[in-house]
């Protein structure tokens, strides 16, 4: 089964959806499995997307214009990619810098091969920095127990292990040796920086 998503960046008229509706339907997809969204690609609350996601079963294939209609940025590119390789669900571009991609063919396959091996590499190096990082942490002095407060260093594994879209909040906080709590009192889910821990990597706005 094919189901598509489409996307523009404006909702105020300037921009439609119809060009790319019409090319999805010329490929096949039923207009009732298109799913749309009205918002820059930058933005994380896109239900059209999140809908679509849900929508597909193994054996589906998403169909879409252009890949940058998929991802907020590579990372997120990569990650939704991957995803779909997991869930035995095949991908279609139709134009576009990845134009002609169709991973449902043997020579498709191997656009999925390299955005799995993207997507382990970056949850090597996130590993890999939260690992070096304990290490530093624990030889400053830090050898058991949960602070209270997190300085710098803490907060910046926590940054970066949290915006990886398929991080455990659990399983981060256990690694940095704090509560979930704690965590999420520094940071966001999606690893950005609440207040408290813009004071302590000195990143708050300048107001003067």
């Amino acid at each position: 089964m094919l189901i598509g998503y489409i996307r523009v960046s404006k909702s105020d008229g300037s921009q439609t959806l119809m060009p790319q509706r019409d090319t999805l339907i010329a490929a096949g997809v039923e207009p009732s499995r298109i799913y749309e969204d009205l918002a820059s690609g930058r933005k994380d609350d896109r239900p059209g997307l999140v809908a679509c996601l849900k929508a597909l079963q193994p054996g589906n294939t998403l169909v879409i214009w252009k890949l940058d209609r998929l991802g907020r940025d590579l990372k997120h590119l990569v990650t939704t990619i991957d995803n779909l390789r997991r869930n035995n669900v095949g991908l279609k571009v139709l134009a576009g810098a990845g134009a002609e991609i169709d991973t449902t063919t043997a020579n498709g396959r191997l656009f999925f091969g390299i955005f799995a091996s993207l997507a382990e590499f970056e949850r090597e190096l996130i590993a890999e920095r939260t690992r070096v990082g304990l290490i530093a942490a624990r030889a400053r002095g830090r050898l058991g127990g949960r602070p209270r407060k997190m300085d710098r260093a803490t907060v910046m594994m926590a940054m970066s292990a949290m915006s990886d879209p398929q991080a455990n909040a659990a399983e981060v906080a256990r690694r940095l040796d704090i509560t979930t709590t704690t965590l999420y009192t520094y940071v966001n889910g999606d690893g950005s920086l609440k207040e408290i821990g813009q004071e302590i990597l000195g990143r708050l706005p300048d107001n003067n």
